[in-house]
């Protein structure tokens, strides 16, 4: 049942929406492109690893994010260090990232079908897509025809989001990029599936502030529940929210509930700017898809590089 409605929502797709988009890039690239089966190709093999392992959504997901947040949609995140060189997937913040042979395998078939035409950032913004309507978010349609970037440096993952910002930090950070408070509460939803490491909310715990042990925006029960989590150690993972493999708008349940695990998610409920977005989603699921699929479509043109400002892989771990 999931394929015949991801298959039909595809079909609209393909035969309503054949436009040209921001950027040069459009619907049909690919079928312009006789290579008209990539994104089944990409949809076979995404939907058969979350069939295997339905909580690799999440990091699917993260993946494209942690892409599109530095230099831009351009598949740098999948890049390996050289000797010369620490690439983006080395640093702290991406240490966690996983996924990455998922992309290759789906990279690897590709190639045998249609060689040097289909990038690696297009593979990464259309997995993330499909994860997210396969664990039960929105379908939502996207653009192709981005260009694979060929820096990849430690340095620049300074521009991710760290899990200690609080609202107005998180407001700001995402406004450089042309997002408004709205896209940037959805976008944060993307922590309905998944999990958190304790090195990200442990300083919640203990030594919080000066008049504070720990952090008093979260509730007790949730406070047991991440030093339980900590006991294990720094990599022990917390679920984001109480249905961790399934997309739906639980995790602005949990802010109502002071049971955001990070510092930063917990922080929109806390201000008066966002408290009243995260009571919107709470209420209304699907006004959380709808704002969410827009906010995904609005990140997927991040900084989009074309022609000779990028490549078409080979290898999505190295440039050309």
């Amino acid at each position: 049942m999931v394929v015949s409605k991801f298959l039909g929502l595809l079909m609209v797709m393909l035969f309503c929406g054949l436009m040209i988009g921001v950027n040069g890039l459009s619907m049909d690239y690919y079928m312009m492109r006789r290579c008209p089966f990539a994104e089944m190709i990409v949809r076979n093999k995404v939907t058969s690893a979350l069939q295997d392992d339905p909580t690799l959504a999440a990091p699917l997901l993260r993946l494209h994010f942690h892409d599109c947040f530095v230099q831009g949609c351009d598949g740098s995140v999948l890049l390996d260090s050289t000797k010369d060189n620490t690439a983006e997937k080395d640093s702290p913040a991406n240490l966690s990232l996983r996924g990455y042979e998922l992309i290759d395998d789906i990279k690897d078939e590709l190639e045998n079908q249609c060689p040097g035409v289909v990038s690696c950032a297009d593979i990464l913004a259309m997995t993330a897509r499909d994860a997210v309507f396969l664990a039960g978010g929105p379908f939502y349609p996207i653009q192709n025809g981005r260009r694979d970037g060929r820096r990849s440096k430690i340095e620049d993952t300074r521009s991710l989001p760290p899990p200690f910002l609080n609202s107005t930090e998180l407001i700001n950070l995402f406004g450089n990029l042309g997002f408004n408070v709205r896209d940037m509460v959805a976008l944060s939803g993307a922590h309905t599936i998944g999990v958190a490491r304790c090195s990200s909310f442990k300083a919640r715990l203990s030594n919080f502030d000066s008049t504070h042990d720990m952090d008093p925006s979260m509730n007790v029960n949730l406070a047991k529940a991440l030093s339980r989590t900590c006991a294990a150690g720094d990599r022990a993972e917390q679920p984001l929210d109480p249905s961790r493999n399934t997309f739906d708008n639980a995790y602005f349940i949990a802010l109502q509930q002071r049971a955001g695990v990070l510092f930063s998610d917990q922080s929109l409920f806390s201000s008066p700017r966002t408290r009243p977005i995260v009571n919107d989603y709470a209420l209304n699921e699907a006004m959380f898809a709808m704002d969410f699929q827009l906010a995904m479509q609005k990140m997927s043109f991040l900084n989009v590089k074309e022609g000779y400002a990028g490549e078409v892989r080979q290898n999505c771990r190295r440039i050309n």
